[in-house]
């Protein structure tokens, strides 16, 4: 998936199978997994309308799991220029990579 396809933050979301929303609060997050691992996630969450109410309460997900988009969140210029400059990132690591094999 593109970066520049993420929904913005503050868009809150079921998951697939979910009962409870849930309100995206960050973008590309990384979980450290205990064998030492890093998985990247697209997104990472809290429950909707209770918040961020301990580690605990936030979850990591993919687009792949969104089953409905009840609410997008704020998109403006900034928002763009961001995603803009990150999506050059990511597409010149990924010509990096593929160049090094």
């Amino acid at each position: 998936m593109k970066f520049s396809e993420l929904l913005p933050i503050g868009s809150v979301v079921l998951l697939n199978d979910a009962r409870k929303k849930i309100l995206i609060i960050g973008l590309m997050p990384i979980k450290h997994l205990e064998s030492g691992e890093d998985i990247g996630y697209d997104y990472i969450g809290v429950p909707y309308p209770e918040g961020y109410i301990g580690q605990e309460s936030a979850m990591v997900f993919n687009h792949e799991n969104i089953a409905e988009i009840s609410f997008e969140g704020y998109s403006n210029e900034e928002r763009e220029k961001m995603i803009e400059v990150v999506q050059r990132l990511v597409d010149k690591t990924e010509e990096t990579i593929a160049n090094a094999q």
